[in-house]
C-alpha cells in the first residue's frame, strides 16, 4: 500500500508543458496582452460599480456600454491568438482523425472559410461604422457616436483574416498537417 509521501513524489512526475507559440510575423504577444489589459479594466469597472451600487444604490450609467465594447474587443482579439494556435472551438475527433494528409485538407477548406468569414465580417461592419458615422448615431447611455465603438469590429476582423491568411499560407506551403503552424 503506498504511503502519502508516496503520492507526493507520484505528482511531481507531472509536468504541464506550455506549447510554444507558432512561428508568425507578428507576435501573438500583442493580443495576448491587450486581452491582458481589456479583463483587468473590466475588472475595475466591474468592481467599481459594485461598490458605487453598495454605497449609493446607484450605479455608473456608462459602466455597461464600456463593458461590452470591451467584451466584443476581448472576444476578437482572443479569437485572433486561438486561430494561430489551433486552440479555436472544433469537433477534434474529426479534425485530428485519419490520415494526416487529408487532416492537412481539412484544415485548409476550413481556414479558407474562416477566412472567407472574416473577410465579409470586416466589409459588413465597415459598411456598419459608414452609416454610424453618416447618421451621427450617437451610445444611449454616454451620448458618444457609435462608430467610436463599431470602427473597431472591422479593424479586429481584418486582423483575424491576416492571422487566418498566414496559416493558410503556412499550410499551403507545408507538406505534412504537422507544419500547421
Amino acid at each position: 500500500m503506498p504511503h502519502a509521501h508516496d503520492k507526493a513524489a507520484d505528482d511531481s512526475d507531472f509536468v504541464v508543458a506550455v506549447p510554444k507559440d507558432p512561428p508568425v510575423k507578428v507576435p501573438l504577444k500583442i493580443e495576448d496582452w491587450i486581452s491582458v489589459l481589456i479583463m483587468a479594466a473590466l475588472a475595475l469597472i466591474t468592481f467599481a460599480n459594485v461598490l458605487v451600487r453598495y454605497f449609493t444604490d446607484g450605479s455608473f450609467a456608462w459602466s455597461e456600454e464600456i463593458s461590452v465594447f470591451l467584451l466584443i474587443v476581448l472576444t476578437m482579439t482572443a479569437s485572433a491568438t486561438a486561430f494561430v494556435r489551433n486552440q479555436h472551438i472544433r469537433i477534434e475527433a474529426y479534425a485530428d482523425s485519419g490520415a494526416e494528409s487529408r487532416q492537412r485538407r481539412l484544415a485548409i477548406v476550413v481556414n479558407a472559410l474562416v477566412l472567407l468569414f472574416f473577410l465579409l465580417l470586416t466589409i459588413l461592419s465597415g459598411r456598419m461604422v459608414y452609416d454610424d458615422y453618416t447618421w451621427g448615431d450617437t451610445s444611449p447611455a454616454i451620448g458618444i457616436p457609435n462608430w467610436w465603438y463599431t470602427v473597431w469590429m472591422p479593424v479586429l476582423a481584418l486582423g483575424i483574416s491576416l492571422r487566418i491568411a498566414g496559416i493558410l499560407r503556412r499550410l499551403l506551403h507545408s507538406r505534412t498537417g504537422e507544419s500547421r503552424t
